[in-house]
């Protein structure tokens, strides 16, 4: 998975290793204009919704307004500090990015959203064993620190982020060791970690 993200050049995966720490974050290229940042928002513009679309906006503002004081609290909703929320209307990303922290508005039966955590993640390897390069049988473990950088990236290019991110760092573990002889594993683990960098 990670060739073909790789052979596309859509996205470049930087992954940074601070001693134990991996954060992953999604970029795009930015030397080229005609590419879109995100897919489906290079006309997340609502004017440009179609007719269905047009009437359905209408209409879910027609509901809004006859219902107006019980529809607030359908209509406005919350998020916290360390949360942004995404936000497509009939599918397609809204402008403006990821929303919050604070309150924000959705016109109900049209617009889902989804809450993106920007905590600090942490995750424990499960023991890996590997092959060294002196053929000896080793088992590793570790433990991955990652954060969200990009909330809407991370919703609209990635099916599962977090799962995705555990197998990066499975796979980036195994590879590494695998390129090692033990007694380097054993002595030069800042070696390591800067070649996992």
């Amino acid at each position: 998975m990670m060739h073909e993200m790789s052979d596309s050049r859509d996205d470049m995966m930087e992954t940074e290793i601070n001693n134990h720490a991996i954060v992953v974050t999604n970029d795009v290229a930015h030397n080229n204009k005609d590419r879109q940042k995100i897919f489906g928002a290079d006309n997340a513009d609502p004017s440009d919704a179609g007719i269905c679309g047009s009437l359905m906006t209408g209409l879910s503002w027609f509901l809004v307004g006859i219902t107006l004081p019980f529809s607030l609290f359908v209509c406005f909703k919350v998020v916290q500090e360390y949360e942004r929320a995404v936000i497509f209307r009939l599918g397609r990303l809204v402008s403006g990015g990821a929303k919050g922290p604070g309150i924000f508005f959705i016109l109900p039966c049209m617009d889902s959203y989804v809450c993106v955590d920007l905590r600090t993640r942490t995750y424990d390897v499960p023991p890996q064993e590997v092959l060294t390069k002196d053929s000896v049988t080793v088992s590793v473990d570790a433990v991955v620190y990652y954060r969200v950088s990009n909330a809407t990236i991370s919703v609209a290019n990635v099916a599962n982020a977090h799962h995705s991110t555990k197998l990066l760092a499975q796979t980036t573990l195994r590879n590494v060791m695998g390129t090692r002889p033990l007694h380097e594993i054993l002595s030069e683990r800042e070696a390591i970690s800067n070649t996992m960098q």
